[in-house]
């Protein structure tokens, strides 16, 4: 398995797991951090033997946010051709399911980070802010586009506008996280919700994620044409074939991922 610098990663029951590895910084996010979790999860969605990647972070946060001093002295131009949030756009073509595990601060691009999985699972007396605007900026890697398609435009602006920290619990009720547990099971929680996913058929999984994510964007009728292609496409998997015979049959199934 490939080494990193600022993350680790692991791989067992089919799930990988990927941890930000800065503590002393609170997972801080600078440029060549992303660049290694966008390429461990790159990896992780070619590897057959992955199911489920499971995002979290060493140390008391889960990160809190961008390396200010890594950006303090960029201009637009240098942002620009640097092309800032290129790698981040990566994330959104990642085909297995990720489950974030998030806990103590997920502040700016760390929040964006979280928004990129597709589940969330927090520790109590976990806070989620975008406090850019205090800095004179905005979110950049989807942050006002993420959140408000999760809670709301008026929730959204007011979060945004106000970089207000968000307990657990709103967050919660917000529908911007799936459960609450505590700080000691936060990892036991996770891995057993990675690991019974990973235990669902793959190409099944794989394209209830695919059809999903196409709702946030799509018109009902076309998510629901979109829907019923991938309902199709599954019936010529091996899978299918097994899920109903083991049905049939009353034995558990044993899903390959074809």
């Amino acid at each position: 398995m490939e080494t990193f610098e600022f993350i680790d990663t692991s791989l067992s029951e089919g799930v990988a797991l990927i941890e930000l590895s800065r503590p002393n910084q609170y997972n801080s996010l600078n440029r060549k951090m992303v660049r290694e979790i966008v390429e461990a999860m790159e990896s992780f969605d070619r590897n057959e033997q992955v199911r489920v990647i499971l995002l979290t972070g060493k140390g008391r946060a889960f990160s809190s946010g961008a390396d200010i001093d890594e950006m303090a002295s960029d201009d637009a131009v240098r942002l620009e051709l640097l092309n800032q949030f290129a790698d981040w756009d990566r994330l959104a073509f990642i085909k297995k399911p990720i489950i974030g595990a998030v806990k103590g601060f997920v502040f700016g691009g760390g929040f964006e980070l979280a928004l990129c999985c597709d589940m969330l699972i927090a520790s109590e007396g976990t806070e989620f802010s975008f406090p850019e605007v205090n800095l004179g900026v905005m979110p950049g890697a989807g942050g006002t586009q993420r959140l408000t398609k999760i809670v709301g435009r008026t929730k959204a602006l007011e979060w945004l506008w106000t970089g207000k920290r968000i307990p657990a619990e709103l967050a919660l009720d917000s529908g911007l996280i799936n459960r609450i547990v505590s700080s000691e099971l936060l990892m036991e929680e996770s891995m057993k919700m990675a690991v019974q996913i990973a235990s669902q058929p793959p190409l099944s999984v794989r394209l209830i994620k695919d059809s999903v994510h196409k709702a946030v964007d799509y018109s009902l009728y076309e998510g629901m044409q979109y829907e019923r292609k991938n309902f199709y496409l599954l019936f010529a998997s091996e899978d299918q074939k097994e899920g109903m015979s083991a049905f049939v049959e009353k034995r558990k199934p044993q899903f390959k991922g074809r």
